[in-house]
């Protein structure tokens, strides 16, 4: 997905800027960078963050900044900040983005003899295109404004400028951006997490396609947002950071009330309840609290060592990071009925060998309870699942073991309680070897989020979604 962090002070913003673009590490996989400017010139750096982590390959890099502003960024795919020199003069930008129509726009542009030098792959990088679709126009709010609108997906950003700071959510709200502010300086980042321990306030989330611009002395907008929103609801269930908070609802909070929901009216009696760490805690936590069953924590997460399991780009990595930094405690799983929540199954490979090193532990039983409902669609406006195959999705391999692969009627299977869907689920606990499997309602998790569901993006689950 991806997190993006800007600063602008009276004073230097670099251990600002630092601290709060490594707050968003959890976000990305592939990249992280910063810019900085001064009265004199723009400084930047990029770092590959694939088998490291963030602060430990910037912190050499320190020296070199000095500035009043900046802008950083977790990025899931493409090198970024770029500096762009232009009409509008030179200016860093960071985005994230997801451009669905990015071919199309890029052979416009070839049309007008444009070309394009930031390129991974031979595919075309969307920071860039984003920078070249702003310089179309007279003016940064003008061509921030025309980029939002031909593009189709979701992109947030922060500009960069001689003067200050510009600040974009994407046209429907998809991905949060978020003000801070404090004495002498204020920030925008995808995360409020980041801005407690820096001394920074909550000030606003920006709305839908909002556009402002910030300077030491505080923000002025350039452009209202719209009135629909279209947020991503996976941000409470598993991206989000659990300090976090988006449009004033906190990441954990919702979690909590996740677990409460998925324990009422569930008949099994385990012998305790557990999370599958990291985000799968929160659940745990608010359905043992709704039972007043005791949490105990039969895995243990070796962290010194091993990086988040979705970090390396491989997937045979990727499951061996997972295997691997998940210790079974032995003494508490023996002879034990466990109850476990997690955020939700996406292919279920990890997962799958989680619940086969708990029953050679000794487990006599092993319950599955999953804080959303089946995903069964791959995600069209965020980079989220989008390295597999929707047919890989743990849903849609029940489907098509049940229909084949050209089953029509999905919202059938999406309706929780319907013979489709419980068919399905069924096929996913016998995969999985566990003795009981349940998903979480649409209706508890829009009342567990406490936004209305027309303001929830909720395509990965039934399809549902508004794409102008």
């Amino acid at each position: 997905m991806g997190g993006l962090f800007g600063t602008v002070s009276t004073s230097d913003c670099v251990n600002d800027l630092f601290y709060g673009t490594d707050y968003h590490s959890h976000l990305g996989t592939k990249r992280g960078g910063m810019a900085v400017g001064n009265a004199s010139e723009f400084t930047r750096s990029i770092h590959s963050i694939e088998n490291n982590y963030f602060r430990s390959k910037f912190e050499p890099d320190l020296n070199k900044f000095h500035g009043n502003r900046g802008i950083g960024v977790i990025s899931d795919s493409d090198s970024q900040p770029l500096i762009i020199g232009s009409h509008l003069g030179t200016f860093a930008i960071v985005t994230v983005a997801k451009i669905n129509n990015i071919e199309e726009l890029a052979q416009k542009a070839f049309s007008k003899r444009h070309h394009f030098s930031e390129t991974t792959g031979g595919v075309i990088n969307p920071t860039e295109l984003m920078a070249m679709l702003i310089c179309e126009k007279g003016s940064f709010e003008e061509g921030i404004a025309h980029a939002q609108s031909v593009i189709k997906g979701s992109c947030s950003m922060l500009l960069m400028t001689d003067n200050g700071l510009w600040a974009a959510r994407d046209k429907l709200g998809r991905t949060p951006v978020i003000l801070g502010k404090k004495e002498g300086a204020l920030a925008a980042g995808s995360e409020t997490a980041a801005f407690a321990n820096l001394g920074f306030d909550v000030e606003r989330d920006l709305g839908p396609g909002e556009i402002v611009f910030i300077t030491p002395d505080g923000y002025e907008q350039r452009r209202p947002p719209e009135d629909r929103m279209q947020i991503c609801s996976f941000l409470w269930v598993y991206y989000g950071y659990p300090a976090s908070g988006y449009e004033g609802i906190n990441v954990e909070s919702v979690r909590y009330r996740c677990g409460g929901f998925l324990a009422e009216n569930d008949d099994v009696a385990p012998d305790y309840v557990s999370g599958i760490p990291d985000s799968g805690i929160g659940h745990a936590l608010g359905y043992a609290n709704a039972k007043g069953i005791a949490y105990k924590r039969p895995y243990v997460k070796y962290t010194p060592t091993w990086p988040r399991s979705f970090m390396p780009q491989n997937q045979n990595l990727r499951d061996l990071v997972a295997r691997m930094k998940l210790i079974p405690v032995k003494s508490l799983i023996q002879g034990q009925s466990v109850l476990f929540c997690d955020d939700s199954i996406v292919r279920g490979t990890q997962l799958q060998d989680n619940i086969q090193a708990l029953f050679d532990a000794g487990a006599r039983e092993v319950h599955m309870r999953i804080a959303c409902p089946t995903l069964i669609h791959a995600c069209d406006f965020l980079n989220f699942s989008t390295s597999r195959s929707t047919l890989d999705l743990a849903g849609r391999k029940a489907i098509s073991e049940l229909e084949g692969d050209k089953a029509e009627d999905l919202k059938a299977y999406a309706a929780a309680g319907s013979e489709k869907n419980r068919a399905m689920v069924e096929r996913i606990r016998t995969r999985l070897r566990l003795t009981t499997l349940k998903y979480q309602t649409m209706d508890n998790l829009v009342a567990a989020i406490g936004m209305p569901k027309e303001k929830l993006c909720t395509h990965c689950w039934d399809g549902s979604s508004y794409n102008p």
